[in-house]
């Protein structure tokens, strides 16, 4: 019996004994496969558990404007990041947060619910939290409340430059301006950093991979002091002026550089409005100079003019027929909005702004040689200069021009888009002598200076002198005396461009008023553009509401620039022109017309027009004013301008003059009709 006992024993031991071995063999095979075999794995494993890789930002680049002062720059803040595995009451934490940081404790609670769902152990609660914030939270030493480092974008001049700075999104992206063209320099490059932490997830230990590259600072052609005075000065002409939208560029005509850019309204590109859904149109948004094209009107006609020194025989005391303010064109009637002249000088058509005038000399240039200088001026085509959005304006193929009225346009500034930038660079190549210069926006990016493109030249230099000499006439005697600088030679152009509606597709009673100048003449140092968008009135012209923003802006970019005067401040032979009414740069067609003056079917119109009084005279059907009985025009021949303004003041006669000395010509002669507000043009010489 106990020999039984003692068998079945043994053999329970040595089952058990068995079971042992194997249990033991599958352990030591289990640790070989893990230590041996699949170590690398394992090892893999381990670290991924005990370690994280974070991700180290990198600082964005500052940008400087062109003396050094800070437009843009990164500064560093706290974000907070919680583990929600950590969190022992999830409606007590989200409270707590919620309250400090001040946000929506629903939405909190229910993204930390949705955590722990998911077992993430990461959850970021704020971006660049200020530093208040952080040191509240930093005294509650809870372990799951953890901090990164983030940079935040700040912006000194809060709105200052903001078009063309632009502003960076909360992902640390450029969203639009240089912030978003140069994202890729400004952004720099990311490091890498790997943490060890313990069994309760905390850092003990950590080593940066890779260290991150800060991004490229950028310093760009703009002088604050001179875009503070744009700035400025173009907000108040669009608020006094009621009007909607408005653009400035100060450009150095040599170079290219854009010394401000100024766009109303302003935005603050730290505190951004949302951007417009696609398809919508923001007008803080937009860059008005680089990015909303417009109808130019009659700062076009510098081109014409320049054309026609180029191409004609034409030159600045050649007579042109101004037809007395009326004009007849496939099946239309142009009426000058002043009441116009008769034969003058085209010296005299770009300073009074005849459109007539204009268009006379546009006829004779032609299209192909129109659109050849169009496209040499750079129209329609995009500067380069260096902004996301730049436009390229509008100029319609020369095969689909109408043959019969889109050179009349183009001539006066119509069927064509611009601008504010186009505009500046069209400018500048009459200032620098003629040559087509790229604007430039970046000078420097790190310390490698940006390399200047070469011009090329587009007029003859002996076109681009005549033509400022010109432009010193408008604001001389002509549209543009309120751009007059104090102690500084002036040339210039206005244009006042009456709105097209395409839903009524009529024009409106709205206007693009604009003035385009450089000082001093003999050796301009300063191009300035200003634009005006949505004016209303003879109050809303060019030269009213455009011009006096040039004046203001020249006058502290001069100063700033340290430019030397050329001219004592005032002379006393000037003071009697003070007393004769400014003229505007508009005409109206005719309202009998059965359509609307220069206008084609498929695209803008294209007439720089005004309501005509009743008080312009009408043409008959051969197309010459009719000449009523009243008074004869005087002779001033001989007479002092002294002599002129007094004998005018007493007859009550409207007199532009124009040069110095006794009066030798006048226009219309002496015995002619004086019809009812019809100006007298005085030529005077020593």
């Amino acid at each position: 019996m106990e020999a039984g006992v003692s068998s079945v024993a043994v053999k329970r031991l040595a089952c058990f004994g068995g079971i042992m071995l194997l249990w033991g063999g599958l352990i030591f095979a289990k640790l070989i496969d893990l230590e041996v075999i699949r170590h690398g794995e394992m090892a893999r494993r381990a670290r991924h558990q005990q370690e994280q890789q974070v991700i180290i930002p990198s600082r964005r680049g500052t940008i400087f404007d062109r003396t050094g002062e800070v437009l843009a720059e990164s500064v560093w803040r706290d974000s907070v990041y919680i583990n929600p595995l950590k969190v022992r009451d999830l409606q007590v934490a989200a409270g707590l947060l919620s309250g400090i940081l001040q946000l929506d404790r629903g939405e909190l609670y229910n993204r930390m619910q949705s955590s722990v769902a998911r077992k993430k152990g990461y959850l970021l609660v704020a971006h660049r939290i200020d530093a208040a914030q952080a040191e509240s939270l930093r005294s509650l030493h809870l372990e799951y409340i953890q901090f990164d480092q983030e940079g935040r974008r700040s912006y000194p001049d809060e709105a200052g430059a903001a078009h063309v700075v632009g502003s960076v999104r909360s992902t640390g992206k450029g969203e639009w301006g240089l912030e978003k063209s140069q994202d890729k320099e400004l952004s720099g490059t990311p490091g890498k950093q790997r943490l060890l932490k313990d069994g309760l997830g905390r850092a003990i230990e950590s080593e940066v991979e890779a260290p991150a590259q800060p991004g490229t600072s950028i310093t760009i052609s703009i002088d604050e002091r001179i875009q503070f005075a744009a700035e400025n000065a173009l907000k108040e002409a669009v608020v006094d002026a009621h009007a909607e939208t408005g653009s400035a560029v100060v450009m150095d005509p040599v170079h290219g550089d854009i010394l401000a850019m100024a766009s109303y309204p302003a935005i603050d590109p730290s505190n951004p409005p949302k951007p417009p859904r696609p398809g919508e149109i923001s007008q803080a948004w937009s860059n008005h100079a680089a990015s909303v094209p417009f109808e130019p009107g009659s700062v076009f006609k510098v081109i014409t003019l320049s054309t026609a020194l180029e191409t004609t025989n034409l030159r600045p005391d050649s007579p042109i027929n101004c037809g007395n303010g009326v004009l007849h064109i496939a099946g239309r009637t142009i009426h000058e909005a002043h009441g116009g002249y008769g034969t003058i000088p085209m010296a005299m058509v770009l300073a009074k702004s005849s459109n007539i005038g204009a268009i006379q000399i546009g006829l004779k240039v032609g299209e192909a040689h129109m659109y050849e200088y169009l496209q040499r001026f750079g129209i329609g085509a995009r500067t380069g200069v260096g902004l996301p959005a730049e436009s390229s304006g509008r100029l319609r193929k020369l095969a689909r021009w109408n043959k019969l009225s889109t050179l009349a346009s183009v001539s006066m500034g119509h069927e064509v888009g611009v601008t504010t930038l186009q505009l500046a660079q069209v400018c500048a190549a009459v200032a620098n002598g003629g040559l087509l210069v790229k604007p430039r926006i970046i000078l420097k990016k790190g310390d490698q200076p940006v390399a200047l493109e070469a011009p090329h030249r587009i007029l003859k230099p002996e076109t681009a002198i005549t033509m400022r000499q010109m432009m010193e006439g408008v604001v001389l005697f002509g549209t543009g005396k309120r751009a007059k600088l104090d102690g500084y030679s002036t040339g210039g152009k206005t244009g006042s461009a009456q709105i097209y509606d395409f839903k009524s597709k009529h024009y409106t009673h709205s206007y693009n008023a604009s003035f385009m100048g450089f000082a001093p003449v003999t050796n301009p140092a300063i191009v300035v553009v200003v634009t005006v968008n949505g004016t209303h009135g003879t109050s809303g012209f060019g030269g009213a509401v455009a011009a006096p923003v040039f004046k203001k802006v020249a006058a502290e970019a001069l100063r700033v620039l340290d430019v030397p005067r050329d001219l004592p401040d005032a002379t006393p032979e000037e003071a009697p022109q003070t007393q004769v009414a400014e003229l505007n740069d508009a005409a109206i067609p005719d309202l009998s017309s059965p359509e609307p003056a220069m206008q084609q079917a498929e695209t803008e119109p294209g007439a720089d027009i005004e309501p005509r009084s009743d008080t312009e005279p009408r043409a008959s059907a051969s197309g010459t004013a009719p000449k009523p009985d009243g008074p004869q025009v005087p002779n001033f021949g001989g007479l002092s301008k002294r002599e002129v303004v007094q004998q005018a003041e007493a007859q009550g006669i409207q007199v532009d003059l124009v040069g110095n000395g006794q009066a030798s010509r006048q226009a219309p002669p002496p015995g002619s009709p004086l019809h009812p507000g019809e100006r007298i043009l005085v030529e005077f010489d020593r």
